[in-house]
């Protein structure tokens, strides 16, 4: 057995590269068990069924703790086999798309195409943050699937939540048990325990609040998205009630948008919500001086920050002056005040980040 994952997980420990994890390395042999069994060449013949797949993988565990990383550099090593590395909402989204263009061509069976679509050019599909907020995307899931495991795909996803918490009081949620029961049957469920938060330590000490607005805070701000995302990334589309909220830019649950591209579109509570639920550390560029004169983006800014406050994710962000003075004048001034406070408690030591001004 040729343990290309834990070879490559080993080499980059010894230059430095990542730090040795226990929990890390005791979800390797579950990831090489994978690897080796769809090594073996498919041949399809009239008289020759292919081999049955390994039962995938659904690794879920607490924020941090190396979860996409670790599916990151499997699919690294996979030079060999076909395989998609995609995150949950974007492949949603596109399957969406894809039943739709069924529909319009007047396809019964709208998720056949669409899962055929996926299964016909792969034989691994890796995702990245799995979880079901909206009841359309619950009621497809569990067919979608389905159809994938019946064409032999196997699947690796990340999750923060155990597979009994998915959806957990939606809606109709007893229509979604049985995609829970699909998931423990075909893949292995593991949890991820990891007594280090990695990307809190990669933020502790790190500016987050920057200010003013300049060619200098610009460049912080870039500093450190390069840092978690690795100065990559693309779109991700939200399907929010029929409305598209679109990041401009996200790789492995980090997200960056200017304060425009959030709050200078008519978006309301549901979609600052689904935003909060796939995005861990949102990078937020170029917050202006709030008034009068943009009191609907103001409403919607503090909208925003209740969203990831309560959520819990960690903003970054450059702003034209500090909390306290971004709305000091015209009405609303007094409701700021609490999130002004927010904004604080998301610079502080409890978030584990200071404030820098230039």
């Amino acid at each position: 057995m040729t343990l290309r994952l834990t070879n490559h997980y080993q080499s980059l420990v010894r230059q430095g590269a990542l730090q040795p994890d226990e929990a890390q390395m005791a979800m390797l042999p579950a990831l090489e068990r994978i690897a080796e069994a769809l090594s073996v060449p498919v041949k399809r013949s009239l008289f020759r069924k292919p081999p049955k797949p390994p039962k995938g993988l659904y690794l879920w565990g607490g924020v941090g703790s190396g979860k996409s990383m670790l599916m990151d550099l499997f699919v690294d090593t996979l030079t060999d086999i076909p395989v998609r590395r995609v995150h949950f909402h974007a492949f949603m989204q596109e399957m969406h798309g894809g039943m739709h263009a069924a529909r319009q061509k007047g396809i019964e069976d709208v998720i056949a195409p669409v899962a055929a679509s996926v299964s016909d050019h792969i034989r691994l599909l890796a995702f990245d943050e799995v979880q079901i907020t909206d009841i359309t995307d619950a009621m497809i899931v569990g067919r979608l699937f389905e159809a994938l495991f019946k064409a032999g795909v196997v699947i690796v996803a990340t999750s923060n939540r155990v597979p009994d918490d998915l959806y957990k009081d939606g809606l109709n949620r007893q229509l979604f048990l049985p995609f829970i029961d699909l998931i423990k049957a075909r893949m292995d469920v593991r949890e991820l325990i990891s007594p280090t938060d990695y990307r809190q330590n990669r933020l502790q000490g790190t500016p987050v609040y920057f200010t003013p607005i300049s060619p200098g805070t610009r460049s912080r701000v870039r500093a450190v998205w390069h840092d978690l995302a690795g100065g990559k990334g693309a779109p991700l589309t939200l399907r929010v009630k029929g409305r598209d909220v679109t990041l401009p830019a996200f790789r492995n649950g980090v997200a960056r948008a200017t304060f425009y591209d959030l709050c200078g579109r008519m978006l309301g509570p549901a979609d600052y919500l689904a935003l909060a639920g796939a995005v861990k550390v949102l990078v937020l560029e170029d917050i202006p001086l709030l008034s009068r004169s943009n009191f609907n983006e103001a409403k919607r800014f503090v909208i925003l920050i209740d969203a990831l406050y309560e959520a819990r994710v960690r903003l970054i962000c450059s702003a034209a002056a500090k909390p306290e003075m971004l709305y000091v004048e015209g009405e609303g001034t007094f409701e700021f005040a609490r999130t002004a406070s927010r904004l604080r408690e998301m610079m502080g030591a409890q978030w584990g980040k200071v404030e820098i001004t230039e």
